[in-house]
């Protein structure tokens, strides 16, 4: 849509870096995530960045009340949600290969830069990469409790 960078800035606050394209969009149509093309020389941005500000906020205050803490114990508790972890890191990893045209430059590395496959870090990335198509467990029970967007569409005022 030509106005997704207009939509994106203003979601942001800046225009978003290097290359990208859409991954996920609300209901009323505008952009909820991007996927970025990696960097050959840093693995930032990271592939999926979650870009509405309604679920920005939310998930910030997930993080602030002590959910990264809580999702990394309950990873390291649950064997079966340990598993579709991985299953999500392995699928994030391949994504990011697709969109980097090939390989994935940065095998190193998870969701949100961790090196630990099964290391929780920001909620922002795992619910991105949960909107974006990914099967992450903790993406998906990080927006389980939220709405899953505004009420008011507020990126409107973008376009």
């Amino acid at each position: 849509m030509p106005d997704d960078a207009r939509i994106v800035t203003w979601q942001l606050g800046r225009p978003p870096r290097g290359s990208w394209r859409v991954a996920a969009r609300c209901s009323y149509g505008h952009p909820t995530v991007i996927a970025t093309a990696p960097d050959r020389d840093l693995p930032f941005p990271t592939l999926y960045y979650l870009t509405c500000p309604h679920l920005t906020t939310a998930v910030s205050a997930v993080e602030s009340a002590g959910g990264v803490a809580r999702w990394r114990d309950e990873v390291a508790q649950d064997p079966a949600l340990a598993e579709r972890f991985d299953s999500a890191d392995a699928a994030y990893r391949a994504a990011r290969g697709a969109e980097a045209g090939g390989a994935d430059p940065f095998p190193l590395v998870g969701i949100a830069g961790q090196r630990d496959v099964r290391g929780v870090k920001c909620l922002h990335a795992h619910a991105a990469a949960f909107l974006a198509g990914v099967d992450d467990p903790v993406g998906e029970g990080v927006l389980a409790d939220m709405a899953p967007e505004c009420d008011d569409c507020r990126c409107r005022e973008a376009g």
